[in-house]
């Protein structure tokens, strides 16, 4: 599907040579690597910043709104459709950090405008938002002339909540990017948007930091006399903490315009030639000499489904260089079913090598693959050196083969019964799977069980999920319980780098079994999640719920060290009013009571993450996601991207259309069992140009109209003279349908 799309690009950046600019000029030429023979990289071609796309059906009605010139008329219709990317007349960036929850909110505000579409002509234009990481949308507005569109968010289970007229795709095959189409926009007008959405905030060594897609190709640009090109950048960060908070850098020239306590907000603002190149990058530091936290407070809001107040308790690793990590007794679990040929267990096998060279001495693992059988490296832990890597590596070379099906609970067990001597290290499973089960309820409430009978010195199980097919919710229930770590890859491209960072994150455990002393004068303390992970040196830990009564000023956070020392934190209360904990929380509290109402099959864990999804806005399981629809009053153009809907619109009123591929699902055992393999994304459907086909016009319906026979019949009875002239006449027409093409695709220009 990633494929597809960009080839669509490439096909429209081809057809924009068509267009040509005000004072005469052709269309800025792409950037270096998007001409014919560089186009090999389709990867240059996907959005790397919120795009808009013209969907292209008709080639003919590419044309500048504003200046029509003279075109050679096209035949014929694009299947699929060319996608061409629209000019951007304004872009403005917000973003708001909360460091105590390691999450930001970002909102980017633009404005496009239909420069490739005659102005007599409409189309499709698809809008496409690349999220940072673990990105969630949490809402999108678009207006365009009298008509506006938002995305809405309804329980899948009152059918009565909008008219719901059609459906389409909401996503790509990667899960950070978001989508939706807006119809029938007439050439020349201007589409103004509003897109928000939530992302982690990456952490490493002691510094935090933001990455956000902001990177805008060379032929987005208008031209520069036309269109004076402002950009705007506010960046705001709650560092949660009273402690010194140290800039590391930025990709974009920010000025501090205010620092009141943990608050710090930056400001950029400028005239631009061209539109950023590059991704919008802050990075900081909160001085720690060692581990610190603190619980961030929230009282409840009048739209608030739960009347209790909400708390979020952060613990930092900070950046003491002495503090020990826990030695590791590791056993990986690799996949190696018939679905994970090719790619998907190409990439696994050069990030698990590359997670064997960094265990360190001390540290013993081993290696367990399975399908319907299971094979082991070695018949018990193997202690890390040199030999015993190399070993390992010749090992998966040989026994990293795709075939079979998949049993999970087997290789559990015998994972389980090899760390049951590992005394003096932390037990650790590593899980790889792209496959679904039958039997995963029953293998978390017996994995539960033995965790419980092993006490403090149970085994930590981390799972990795790889595409669509596996149930990714039985994979976070399972790292839950067992105080491990769950990610996931929905692309084969990502997979080698998730993996290794998701490895890091479970291996650099420096605290566990923490518990908080939340007991005293605190009513109904309710934790998102029972099981409270360990802290490990490559991510801080974040702890949501309710409560009800009055928090003391100050909580205690106790734990074991690598030395099995117990150490205590004091978390200082912090109550706060501008930082919107639950919003920036919402898709963490979602996935989690997902996976524990999936677990225990409870119908008022799944009502409870229907009102967080509806009241945050975020897609869920037992949601649906659609774009309304709504007619404005009288419109100014230059209050246009500020225009509201009509006051007497209701819901049932508004057209809506449902946004599928927004989430997960629970797995799919059918595909698992029959071992198929387009779990990221799809097969990719042959293409088929009916330009190409159309061509030749009204001689190829004349030739439907005859069937071979009949043809083969009346060439018997020609003279040799009438038939040079027909060989000639069908000739002329081939090679004058050929040039068209050619113009066409090329531009007459190569």
């Amino acid at each position: 599907m990633e494929e597809d799309f960009a080839r669509a690009v490439e096909d429209g950046l081809k057809l924009s040579k068509r267009l040509v600019h005000p004072g005469g000029g052709p269309a800025p030429r792409p950037a270096a690597g998007m001409n014919r023979a560089a186009a090999t990289d389709l990867s240059s071609l996907m959005p790397a910043a919120p795009m808009a796309y013209a969907v292209v059906v008709d080639p003919a009605a590419v044309d500048s709104p504003d200046v029509p010139s003279y075109q050679p008329h096209v035949y014929g219709r694009l299947d699929p459709p060319a996608l061409i990317p629209l000019q951007m007349r304004e872009v403005d960036l917000r973003v708001d950090c909360a460091a105590g929850c390691a999450v930001a909110e970002v909102t980017v505000r633009v404005r496009w405008w239909v420069h490739c579409i005659t102005g007599s002509r409409d189309c499709h234009c698809r809008v496409v938002v690349p999220m940072g990481e673990q990105g969630s949308i949490l809402g999108a507005e678009v207006t365009v002339g009298k008509r506006s569109y938002k995305t809405h968010v309804i329980d899948v289970e009152d059918q009565s909540a909008v008219n719901i007229t059609k459906t389409e795709s909401g996503g790509l095959s990667r899960r950070q990017f978001f989508s939706m189409t807006i119809p029938q926009v007439g050439g020349g007008e201007n589409i103004f948007a509003t897109i928000r959405w939530s992302q982690r905030l990456l952490y490493d060594n002691g510094q935090f930091s933001v990455d956000i897609p902001f990177q805008f190709p060379q032929y987005v640009n208008p031209l520069p006399k036309v269109f004076m090109k402002r950009e705007k950048i506010e960046l705001t960060v709650n560092t949660g903490v009273s402690k010194e908070v140290l800039l590391q850098g930025s990709s974009h020239p920010l000025k501090e315009k205010s620092r009141q306590g943990e608050k710090l907000h930056f400001l950029h603002e400028a005239v631009v030639e061209n539109w950023s190149n590059k991704d919008f990058t802050f990075a900081y530091s909160v001085y720690s000499g060692d581990l610190s936290g603190g619980i961030l407070v929230q009282p409840s809001t009048l739209r608030d489904y739960d009347d209790r107040d909400m708390f979020c308790i952060f613990l930092l690793p900070g950046n003491n260089k002495k503090r020990k990590v826990f030695r590791k007794a590791a056993v990986f679990i690799i996949d190696t079913s018939g679905s994970m040929q090719g790619k998907p267990l190409e990439n696994v096998k050069n990030a698990m090598s590359t997670a064997l060279s960094e265990l360190v001495q001390g540290d013993c693992f081993n290696i367990i693959t399975f399908n319907d059988e299971l094979h082991s490296f070695s018949s018990c832990l193997e202690q890390v050196n040199d030999n015993t890597i190399e070993k390992a590596k010749e090992w998966m070379n040989a026994n990293f083969i795709a075939e079979g099906g998949t049993d999970i609970m087997h290789p559990l067990s015998e994972a389980m019964a090899l760390l049951s001597n590992s005394h003096d290290a932390l037990p650790q499973i590593f899980l790889v799977t792209d496959g679904s089960v039958e039997d995963e309820r029953n293998i978390c409430h017996s994995v539960k069980a033995q965790l419980t009978d092993r006490g403090s010195k149970s085994p930590r199980i981390s799972t990795f999920g790889l595409g669509s097919y596996c149930n990714h919710y039985f994979l976070r229930m399972l790292a839950s319980i067992s105080k491990g770590h769950y990610d996931a890859a929905f692309d084969t491209g990502s997979i080698e780098g998730r993996m290794l960072q998701w490895f890091q994150k479970a291996s650099s455990t420096i605290v566990t079994n923490i518990s908080i002393d939340a007991t005293n004068n605190i009513q109904e303390f309710e934790v998102d999640s029972e099981y409270i992970p360990d802290i490990s040196v490559k991510c801080p830990l974040c702890i949501s719920g309710r409560y009800q009564g009055k928090l003391p000023e100050t909580l205690t956070a106790k734990g074991y060290l690598a030395d099995m020392s117990e150490i205590s934190i004091e978390l200082r209360v912090q109550h706060i009013k501008d930082v919107p904990l639950d919003k920036l929380l919402a898709k963490q509290q979602i996935d989690l009571l997902t996976a524990k109402a999936w677990f225990c099959e409870n119908k008022q864990l799944e009502r409870k993450v229907v009102k967080l999804s509806i009241q945050n806005s975020i897609p869920s399981e037992y949601t649906h996601t659609v774009l309304l629809q709504t007619i404005l009053e009288k419109v100014d153009q230059g209050q246009q991207g500020k225009q509201k809907p009509k006051k007497n619109s209701s819901p049932n009123e508004q057209s809506a259309t449902a946004l599928n591929g927004l989430t997960v699902g629970f797995g799919d055992t059918a595909a698992t069992r029959e071992n198929l393999t387009a779990g990221f994304g799809g097969i990719k459907a042959p293409e088929k140009f009916e330009m190409f086909e159309k061509a030749v016009g009204c001689c190829s319906r004349l030739a439907d109209c005859c069937c071979c026979m009949c043809l083969i019949n009346a060439c018997s009875k020609m003279n040799d003279r009438c038939a040079i002239v027909m060989v000639q006449f069908c000739g002329a027409l081939s090679c004058l349908a050929c040039f068209e093409c050619c113009t066409l695709c090329c531009g007459g220009s190569d």
